[in-house]
């Protein structure tokens, strides 16, 4: 496979190997591209499809947009073991296989969608690069290689596509991106100067002019700095601000989690009560959070309650003298147990418990701040999420995953080596990957 090549409106690379479509979509699918600059097409747009006769009252209803922006596909066109694949998200998913099968590939790419789109230049989200680039991958006359991915979001903008084709040698930069909606390209840029650090955009403003042409950066997803470049003043670009800014939501609430138990039971310094993604610091969390919502607390210890060993009647954080915090559980028989000295599955167990049952405000992730809360669904990415865990801990986690996505604040990805136990749960998409 070559470099990706350019997604633009213009045509395709002078290169042969780079002139392939960034996504196999079939004609029929295939979205509209934003017209050239005083073409016919942008001031004459092609007719609609004709009414069709008004609906059976008795068939099915419109589909329900989504009230908060969330991924809904993730596509990996080119990206280390995958091929032309495409894979459902639903609200608590779980990728399933044998070890090499591509699960955490899968969930390594969702990471990386959500970082760009909150704004991270490709060296931070990418830090080997040629990892990601599928491994019979042959470069171009000119050296090139590289990898491409995709996602759709859903939300009350509609769904909305992104696909993007990175370039990892003989440098890393976006060498196209491409953002749709309804039929149509949004915003679509392509790398014209490789001697510029710019790649040209073109997005669709439907005014005077029919697009809109400036350079960005080849080191940033163009998606995400659209609405500081978009004015909104024609229909056109709120529906370019609509989309970019559904899917840089869907993107941005996204917290990757990796409990990891030889950390968690040791005392911790008072802090910021935002839980890392290695859960570290989780006493320091618990010392805030029981105090702050007493109802979530409450669930916390009926879930630990289901899924320790031993009876728990609270989960509360103790100061101690040097300025630091240790957790503990109370057994209601007067026993407090340290933290430390449950089972390595045990604490895995509370970790993601504690995740599932607390929001964004008390996660370490950088969401859309200018977005209220209740506009966004966090989704938490889980590799491994059995790891540790017994049948019995995994199954209600499992069903407490989904409880709480039936609420629409949580959403849930997950990664484990047998789904047997996942596809008897009601309301989780199993995605089962080959060896």
């Amino acid at each position: 496979m070559s470099v990706p090549p350019p997604l633009s409106p213009v045509g395709p690379s002078p290169d042969a190997a780079c002139a392939a479509p960034v996504t196999d979509v079939p004609p029929a699918e295939r979205p509209t591209r934003v017209p050239a600059q005083g073409s016919q097409a942008a001031a004459h747009p092609a007719p609609g499809p004709a009414p069709g006769p008004a609906p059976d009252p008795g068939s099915d209803p419109a589909p329900v947009r989504p009230v908060r922006p969330c991924l809904t596909e993730l596509r990996l066109s080119a990206f280390a073991g995958h091929r032309q694949a495409a894979f459902p998200l639903g609200a608590v998913t779980v990728f399933a296989g044998r070890s090499g099968s591509g699960k955490t590939t899968a969930l390594r790419a969702h990471e990386a969608l959500a970082r760009l789109g909150g704004g991270a230049p490709l060296a931070e989200v990418f830090p080997d690069p040629v990892a990601c680039v599928p491994e019979r991958a042959r470069p171009d006359t000119q050296r090139r290689r590289g990898f491409r991915i995709g996602c759709t979001a859903d939300g009350p903008a509609g769904p909305v596509r992104l696909d993007i084709a990175v370039q990892a040698e003989p440098e890393l930069r976006v060498v196209g991106e491409r953002l749709s909606a309804g039929g149509v390209v949004l915003l679509e840029t392509a790398l014209r100067d490789p001697g510029r650090r710019t790649v040209q955009a073109a997005w669709h403003t439907a005014g005077s002019a029919p697009v809109t042409r400036a350079p960005l950066p080849d080191d940033r997803l163009g998606t995400a700095l659209l609405p500081l470049r978009v004015a909104g003043k024609t229909d056109g670009q709120r529906r370019v601000l609509a989309a970019a800014e559904q899917m840089v939501v869907a993107l941005r609430s996204v917290f990757a989690c990796d409990p990891q138990p030889d950390w968690m039971g040791t005392p911790v310094p008072t802090g910021s009560g935002r839980l890392l993604g290695g859960c570290d610091n989780l006493a320091d969390v618990l010392w805030r959070t029981r105090e702050e919502c007493v109802r979530r607390h409450a669930q916390l210890v009926g879930a630990l309650a289901a899924g320790c060993a031993r009876p728990v009647t609270d989960l509360l954080a103790e100061p101690l003298g040097d300025g630091t915090v240790r957790a503990l559980l109370d057994r209601g028989d007067g026993t407090r147990t340290e933290l430390a000295r449950l089972g390595y599955g045990e604490l895995r167990y509370v970790a993601y418990a504690l995740v599932l049952l607390t929001g964004p405000g008390v996660l370490d992730l950088d969401t859309a701040g200018e977005v209220p809360s209740a506009m966004q669904s966090l989704t938490l990415l889980a590799d491994n999420l059995d790891r540790g865990l017994d049948v019995r801990q995994r199954a209600e986690l499992l069903r407490l995953a989904v409880r709480m996505a039936e609420r629409g604040h949580i959403r849930c990805t997950a990664a484990v080596s047998d789904a047997s136990w996942a596809v008897r749960t009601s309301g989780v998409t199993v995605v089962h990957l080959g060896p």
